[in-house]
């Protein structure tokens, strides 16, 4: 088959690689009909490469039809359409019980002292072969997949697999008050759904934060207030507090993480670690590895005292600098982590059921063919041509 495959810092190709095949009796095998693009695709892109190998197949969107299906498989049937969450999770452990499918014990990355594994990720989570691909193996094919409807297109329900459920528990960590002020930074595929979702909520006042001009067209054509960062951070701070009579927002979601603008030092830092060997990057990374900032400290300065800030941009750094004096001064809660996919699919999945709220079917501004994602990787990377949301359409041949 064909799949997308990481070959260092900003080089992914699509290769000829072996076809996925059932090796437990509850895996199933999904032809992928469409497969996301993520921000945290862009990590692997940028500065995550100590963790990979060189032909790992990157992707953790996607979603397709049942075409084999183990001997222990009972919930689906060849034919059924289907959803993959990111999260490689068991659906039966004591976290997953508990709604923590990110924790996940049965597949748990012990031996790196990290959480559940996800599908096209590091070595830190299980380095599984993810979604950008023709095929893809599926464990746990009785509780995993989302089973969705026939009938509408794919862009309707591809977004179970991460924007939505991401998006969601970030709203949900933020619990911002109806009658007050949720600021989103990042209007990204993640934070852009973050505000749709928190006006779908009630949110009376949703601010939306961003350095490019067709990301915040998108959002302002929702009814969402919107900002340039472009303007300096204390401007954008002056509206926000101009809009909370002088207090700050109610919460942040803060939707940009680890790459964000505005932090030069972590940018030299981050080159600079994807310049080293691989076992030496690794080290560096695990002990003294650090992220840019800008993006969290802004968070910070926008947020009320006594309010909350909800992390749903991915951070990786161990030795990040925190300003407890503010945080504690301010007292502020966070929140943070993985986005439990499952936990959230019953609330998501009959919204997208009944119809199209949350704009789902023109979330993508790109769909492409699998064998231009190297072109993709890029244009997403340096925010090219409006491009907020990619959906990569495999053409399938098995042989």
């Amino acid at each position: 088959m064909r799949a997308l495959t990481y070959h260092g810092r900003h080089d992914v190709r699509v290769d000829t690689v072996p076809d996925p095949a059932i090796a437990d009796p509850t895996d199933v095998i999904v032809k992928i009909t469409s497969s996301g693009l993520c921000g945290s695709d862009l990590h692997l892109y940028e500065v995550m490469g100590p963790f990979l190998a060189e032909g790992d197949i990157l992707g953790h969107e996607p979603m397709g039809v049942v075409v084999e299906k183990g001997s222990g498989v009972t919930e689906l049937q060849v034919g059924n359409r289907v959803v993959i969450p990111f999260n490689v999770s068991c659906g039966s452990c004591w976290m997953c019980d508990r709604g923590l499918q990110s924790q996940c014990e049965t597949t748990q990355n012990r031996d790196q002292g990290m959480g559940a594994s996800l599908f096209g990720f590091t070595k830190l989570y299980g380095q599984v072969p993810g979604g950008q691909a023709e095929y893809l193996r599926v464990p746990f094919g009785n509780t995993l997949p989302i089973k969705v409807p026939d009938g509408p297109p794919d862009d309707r329900f591809v977004f179970l697999s991460d924007v939505l459920p991401t998006a969601w528990q970030a709203v949900q960590y933020a619990a911002t008050p109806k009658d007050g002020t949720l600021v989103v930074l990042g209007l990204g595929p993640i934070g852009d759904m973050a505000t749709r979702i928190a006006r779908r909520h009630g949110v009376e006042q949703v601010i939306g934060i961003d350095l490019v001009p067709e990301r915040l067209t998108r959002v302002e054509r929702r009814g969402v207030t919107a900002l340039d960062l472009g303007r300096g951070e204390d401007e954008v701070a002056e509206a926000v507090r101009a809009a909370t009579d002088g207090r700050g927002a109610d919460a942040v979601i803060d939707a940009v993480g680890m790459e964000a603008h505005g932090s030069p030092l972590g940018k030299i830092a981050h080159e600079a670690v994807g310049l080293l060997p691989k076992s030496v990057g690794e080290k560096v990374m695990s002990n003294a590895g650090t992220d840019r900032m800008a993006a969290l400290l802004l968070a910070i300065r926008l947020v009320r005292r006594g309010g909350t800030i909800s992390l749903s941009g991915v951070y990786g750094g161990t030795a990040d600098p925190m300003p407890m004096l503010t945080l504690f001064d301010k007292q502020i809660q966070m929140r943070m982590g993985q986005a439990n996919v499952w936990h959230w699919v019953p609330e998501i999945l009959p919204l997208l059921s009944d119809g199209d709220p949350l704009g789902t079917e023109d979330f993508a501004t790109h769909h492409v063919p699998l064998e231009s994602a190297p072109e993709a990787y890029s244009m997403f990377q340096q925010k090219h041509d409006g491009a907020v949301k990619v959906l990569f359409r495999p053409e399938v041949t098995r042989s």
